[in-house]
């Protein structure tokens, strides 16, 4: 088979390295890639945003007579390229467009979630600031305070006191710092407890759960500083099978009370979903609670689920696309993986690129080590960053500690000038 992976961060490079390992797969192709796919992968240079985008795509995968096109990001897929490539009788991974609508819109989410008795926090669904502001000046604090529409994972503010939601409000409504996807907001309670992200496959008819991972979404140590893409991840959640007040295993209760009425509530809006949807949740005393839905793999969960996966992920696709995922049994390695992101300093600001990268050789070669490129690029024969997040060291180990200890002892052998890193991923799960 001829794949293509569309997509250039470190999620996409997890991607290609997992399906090269398919024996269905003969060539993969990266639209646009990084240089680090470009080790695995023929990059193909279509960039996100430019003209006839999508239509180029379809134009590439027609030429290159490519039997299956994997989505990597949200924004085409909320853009509608499955729809596109459906009318081209192109084989495609992922929701459509009226499906992807679930992350595109927080406030579709929250509402759909509430006719569909999801459990999730209490909200509030604004479309001008003053209000926003009336609001948050008569409930209890923190709130937490979201764009409605996509912001690179960036557009959901907690704030604790009234002066940060008020900022918050007026920096998503009136300087419009994340453009249309802050035409309205909400305005919900914040939860307390656990988070853990759950993704799962889906044919639109049954959904079956990967490993749970926990992501680590603020810039430094301890959770402190501004929300990020994601910082590192480890998987799975060790605190994964608790006996809830149902006395139902945390596996069985989100399958029943989330999963299955999110798949059964968009089926039934003639929204049926296929592919890879991620809950976003807080274990919270009550039971688990969606914080939001992602409409692909996450990212940078995506690094530490996939070299856990023992299935074949093209076979597993494939069941997805012709609605036989229960036909499949898909199993996991009995080990732990972690990632660590290794940063450009002064992201999720500003930030210098083109910065030359050491070590990577000497990472690569350590045993169960993979190291995923997010923003790098070529410059004159050596690599360089690119991007916010640069690269995803990722190890393996047979409990969250050993992984940590060789994740960690393979990102000290990089280097690139003002590199930045938490050095607390997986502290959560050893404690």
């Amino acid at each position: 088979m001829k794949i293509l992976v569309i997509g250039s961060g470190g999620r996409e490079h997890a991607i290609c390295w997992k399906l090269k390992q398919s024996k269905l797969v003969d060539t993969i192709y990266c639209a646009p890639g990084n240089d680090g796919i470009g080790q695995i992968a023929e990059c193909v240079n279509i960039i996100p945003g430019s003209p006839e985008y999508i239509q180029r795509l379809i134009h590439f995968a027609q030429a290159n007579k490519i039997d299956l096109t994997v989505v990597g990001s949200e924004a085409p897929l909320a853009d509608g390229i499955v729809d596109h490539f459906h009318e081209a009788n192109l084989k495609i991974f992922g929701p459509s467009k009226d499906a992807a609508i679930l992350e595109a819109s927080k406030v579709f989410a929250k509402r759909f979630m509430s006719r569909n008795s999801i459990p999730t926090a209490g909200f509030q669904v604004f479309k001008d600031a003053q209000s926003a502001i009336e609001y948050v000046m008569s409930v209890p604090l923190p709130v937490v305070v979201k764009a409605d529409g996509l912001a690179a994972g960036k557009g959901v503010i907690i704030c604790s006191r009234i002066e940060e939601a008020i900022a918050a409000i007026n920096m998503i409504m009136v300087e419009h710092i994340f453009g249309e996807a802050g035409r309205q907001i909400i305005i919900e309670e914040c939860l307390t407890g656990e988070e853990v992200s759950v993704l799962a496959f889906t044919d639109g008819e049954h959904a079956v759960q990967m490993v749970s991972a926990q992501d680590h979404k603020r810039i430094f140590d301890h959770d402190k500083g501004p929300n990020t893409g994601g910082m590192g991840a480890y998987a799975p959640y060790p605190g994964f099978t608790p006996q809830q007040p149902e006395g139902l295993p945390l596996y069985d209760l989100i399958q029943k009370d989330i999963l299955e009425p999110t798949i059964c509530g968009l089926r039934e809006e003639g929204r049926k979903y296929v592919g890879v949807i991620y809950l976003g949740l807080m274990l919270t005393k009550n039971g688990p609670k969606v914080l939001e839905y992602n409409i692909r793999f996450g990212d940078p969960e995506c690094q530490a689920i996939l070299p856990l996966l023992e299935t074949d992920l093209v076979e597993i696709m494939l069941a997805c696309m012709e609605n036989r995922l229960n036909d499949i049994h898909i199993t996991w390695k009995h080990l732990s993986a972690l990632c660590i992101v290794l940063a450009s300093g002064g992201y999720p600001a500003s930030y210098k690129k083109n910065l030359p990268i050491t070590g990577l050789d000497e990472a690569n070669a350590m045993k169960d080590v993979a190291i995923f490129h997010a923003g790098t690029s070529i410059a004159d024969g050596q690599t360089v960053t690119s991007g916010g997040r640069v690269l995803n060291v990722v190890a393996c180990g047979k409990d969250i500690c050993e992984a940590k200890k060789l994740a960690y002892e393979a990102a000290a052998l990089i280097r690139f000038d003002d590199m930045h890193y938490r050095k607390d991923i997986g502290d959560r799960a050893i404690k």
